[in-house]
């Protein structure tokens, strides 16, 4: 079976076959560094980690380009009301976010280009552009003219009169039309900016990416991802100003978009103030548990997210890395074909995630249920799947014994990531130290000895009360937080 995706652009699932047979290239649009990314931010970093591995499995050579936004006027607002200087706070932001990624188990992309980085390539994109007829200039700025591309709208599958109806656009009487956007600005003497033909300013938001990806991949990608948000207006400028400035050639073959998550079946945004940032949530949650629940819809759908399935994810976690510390004694058998199994079918067709996890729920009750001499192969099949999923990439003792606070499952039905005045969570539980439940284990150890039952029943009780179940095995007890 082949690599199919879903493409937004021809809106059917077609067979993936890039530019070039052993090469594929991608760009994913990345974060704007201005406070802390959310977990909707965090969702197509995830979803484009997975596609880049399987992509390497795949094919000889994968570029994968995902930006970092440093120059926007959000970025110029926010230093402005914190008194930071621009370049300090997109530092400290650029970090958070490779640390929050890093996290959720994602790989580093192969390029990570900045914008301000490529101010020289948007200033000759936009001089292309004017020159060509498809740009002007007016009071400063410089506005790509939409009606001089007759098949704009092709991607978002709209006329711009219906596009303009149901989008924001700067309304300004220097432009031509209502639907022109900015390719360059210009900036006070307060704001960043740079020397252009056009006078000091600074780049458009659109602008940027298209003159990211013609400088590190070409004028032509295998595929560009994002977020269904940035189909219009993001990603259709990007189209226009692309293949206007390459001689319409083709931009992007597979354009692919993820759904939106919503927060306890709202949709999150800064007007409810229902936003919940990935720090925080790293906070009472393992990143493979936070990555798990990510994928756990199929990416090109919403995703309800919410502490029920965050905690199915911990608890599908919990079951696989039980599974494995039963057999942390069997070495994994080389020479296990995934490609073979359904689990990686499944991935291929348009990385369909939910029956990936089916199948790795399969290879553990397999695993479960196995013979001493099955168990090496179905052990290494369990790990590999894992490993492409970005999934079970801890120690498995280290799993049971880490210092994460979670909610508890089973908590109140009106509990929720919108956290209500005295929610409970498990905090001072985590605060119990591993050689004090290892003391508390072996004092009750030798309560067994001296036959005192009721003692090493007190014990285990207190310990599930603070959070610690024990696990008694003829290996011994081996413990783990809930």
């Amino acid at each position: 079976m082949k690599l199919h995706l879903y493409n937004t652009k021809t809106r059917q699932k077609e067979a993936f076959k890039p530019l070039h047979p052993h090469h594929v290239k991608m760009y994913v649009c990345g974060p704007t560094v201005y406070n802390r990314v959310h977990i909707g931010n965090a969702r197509p970093a995830v979803v484009f980690d997975l596609l880049f591995r399987l992509l390497r499995e795949e094919f000889d050579q994968v570029t994968y380009a995902r930006n970092i936004t440093d120059i926007d006027d959000k970025i110029i607002k926010a230093a402005a009301q914190t008194g930071e200087d621009i370049a300090a706070l997109t530092a400290k932001y650029t970090a958070c976010y490779a640390a929050d990624m890093a996290a959720l188990n994602n790989l580093s992309p192969s390029i990570e280009p900045h914008a301000t980085e490529h101010i020289g390539e948007m200033i000759d994109m936009t001089r292309r552009l004017v020159d060509k007829g498809h740009a002007y200039a007016a009071e400063g700025h410089v506005l790509f003219d939409v009606k001089s591309m007759p098949d704009y709208g092709e991607l978002s599958n709209c006329s711009l009169e219906n596009m303009l109806a149901g989008a924001r656009v700067e309304v300004a009487p220097y432009k031509k039309y209502a639907g022109d956007f900015v390719l360059w600005k210009p900036s006070s003497d307060a704001e960043p900016g740079w020397d252009s033909p056009w006078g000091r300013g600074r780049p458009g938001w659109h602008l940027e990416c298209s003159a990211m990806i013609e400088k590190h991949l070409g004028d032509t990608i295998d595929i560009h991802g994002g977020g269904r948000d940035l189909i219009f207006p993001h990603h259709e400028n990007e189209l226009a100003q692309s293949r206007c400035a390459h001689d319409k050639r083709e931009f992007v073959r597979y354009w692919m978009h993820n759904g939106y998550i919503n927060l306890d079946g709202e949709k999150m945004s800064k007007s409810l103030g229902n936003i919940r940032t990935v720090h925080e949530l790293l906070g009472k949650y393992d990143g493979e548990v936070i990555r798990y629940a990510l994928l756990s819809a199929q990416y090109s759908s919403e995703l309800d997210f919410s502490l029920d399935l965050l905690n199915q994810a911990k608890a599908s976690l919990d079951s696989f890395y039980s599974t494995l510390r039963k057999v942390k004694h069997i070495a994994p058998a080389e020479g296990q074909d995934l490609k073979s199994h359904a689990f990686y079918a499944a991935l291929l067709d348009d990385l369909n995630t939910p029956v990936a996890l089916g199948e790795m729920r399969d290879m553990v009750r397999s695993l479960n249920k196995a013979g001493e001499d099955e168990k090496p192969a179905l052990k290494a099949l369990l790990l590999q799947a894992g490993a492409l999923l970005g999934l079970l990439q801890r120690d498995v003792d280290d799993w049971f014994t880490q210092k994460v606070h979670t909610y508890a499952i089973g908590e109140p039905a009106e509990d929720s990531l919108v956290a209500p005045a005295g929610h409970r969570d498990h905090a001072a539980d985590a605060d119990l130290s591993p050689d004090y439940i290892e003391a508390r284990i072996e004092e009750r150890k030798q309560a067994k000895i001296n036959r005192d039952y009721a003692r090493a029943d007190d014990i285990r009780a207190e310990l599930k009360r603070q959070g610690i179940v024990l696990e008694d095995s003829r290996e011994g007890t081996q413990w783990r937080r809930e």
